[in-house]
């Protein structure tokens, strides 16, 4: 499998994050976040927060990091690394594109 649509740009303001499924590796069901700078350029990640469980599509975006809104741990959007406690473990990240409108996020490269 290679990078699949994930969302439209439409969808994802700058500034914000959202929840979104797509196929795992193993042909299985998966959430990632997508998390949409506020310069407008868009990032993929695990979107379950390594500290509580919590969805990182939820969280608030600021600069280049999303914070998770159950309890404050940050995560770099571009490498995935927690920025805060009490997160100490990061998150994957994936390689995302677009064409066009469209979304792209290649589940099967992750990046970290």
């Amino acid at each position: 499998m290679t990078a699949q649509s994930a969302a439209f740009l439409d969808d994802l303001a700058p500034g914000s994050a959202m929840s979104v499924n797509v196929t795992a590796p193993d042909g299985s069901d998966m959430t990632v976040a997508l998390v949409r700078t506020p310069d407008g350029v868009v990032h993929a990640m695990d979107d379950e927060c390594t500290h509580g469980r919590a969805s990182l599509g939820e969280g608030d975006v600021d600069d280049v990091s999303v914070e998770c809104w159950k309890h404050g741990a940050r995560f770099d959007v571009r490498t995935g690394k927690p920025l805060s406690l009490p997160a100490t473990r990061g998150v994957v990240t994936y390689p995302v594109t677009l064409d066009g409108e469209v979304i792209l996020v290649d589940v099967d490269t992750p990046t970290a």
